[in-house]
C-alpha cells in the first residue's frame, strides 16, 4: 500500500439498551458491516455498548486507535436516552459538519423523519467517527450517502494534502 493510499480499517459500535443486554438482536450493526465491506473496509471491531455516554465515550477512544473508520449505529434521535452525538462531539478534536449535514439532506429524500437526527461525523486523530441512525435501512442509506467522502478524508488525516 503506498502512503498515499490509507488503509481502510473499520470498527462498528451499535449502541442500544436492549441489544446490549440482549434482549433485541442487532440488526443495524450486521447492516453497517455488510455496507462497508462493500465499500472494501476492513472491518477490524464490532462492538455493543448501552445508551450510556461513558461507555460510548470509552469505546470510540479505544477503537479510534484500532480503526480509521469508526461508524456508530444508534442513539441519534431526541430521546433522552440518545447521547451518541454527545460522546462522539466529546472525544472528536474537530467535526465536520458537511458530512452529518449531507447524509440529513439525502435521508429527508425517503422520510422526513431524518431532519431529527443528530448525528455527528468527527475526527479524533488519525480517525474518522461517523454516528448513523439505529434503523438498519437508515443507516446503510445514511452510510452510502458519504462513505466515497471517506477515504480522501483519511487520506487527508493521513498527511497527503497534496493537490491535482
Amino acid at each position: 500500500m503506498s502512503s498515499s493510499t490509507p488503509e481502510l480499517t473499520a470498527a462498528v459500535v451499535t449502541v442500544s439498551d436492549s441489544s446490549s443486554r440482549g434482549e433485541r438482536a442487532d440488526l443495524g450493526g450486521p447492516a453497517v458491516v455488510a455496507a462497508l465491506e462493500k465499500k472494501n473496509f476492513k472491518v477490524v471491531a464490532r462492538e455493543i455498548v448501552p445508551d450510556e455516554e461513558s461507555a460510548i465515550r470509552e469505546v470510540l477512544i479505544r477503537l479510534s486507535s484500532q480503526a480509521r473508520f469508526v461508524v456508530t449505529t444508534g442513539g441519534t434521535g431526541v430521546a433522552m436516552r440518545d447521547v451518541t452525538p454527545e460522546a462522539t462531539r466529546a472525544v472528536c478534536g474537530r467535526l465536520l459538519e458537511g458530512v452529518a449535514e449531507r447524509m440529513r439532506s439525502e435521508g429527508t429524500k425517503t422520510t422526513q423523519y431524518a431532519a431529527l437526527s443528530r448525528a455527528l461525523c468527527g475526527v479524533r486523530g488519525q480517525s474518522v467517527i461517523l454516528n448513523l441512525p439505529g434503523k438498519p435501512s437508515g443507516a446503510v442509506e445514511s452510510l452510502e450517502a458519504v462513505v466515497d467522502l471517506i477515504p480522501h478524508a483519511l487520506q487527508l488525516l493521513g498527511g497527503n494534502t497534496k493537490h491535482d
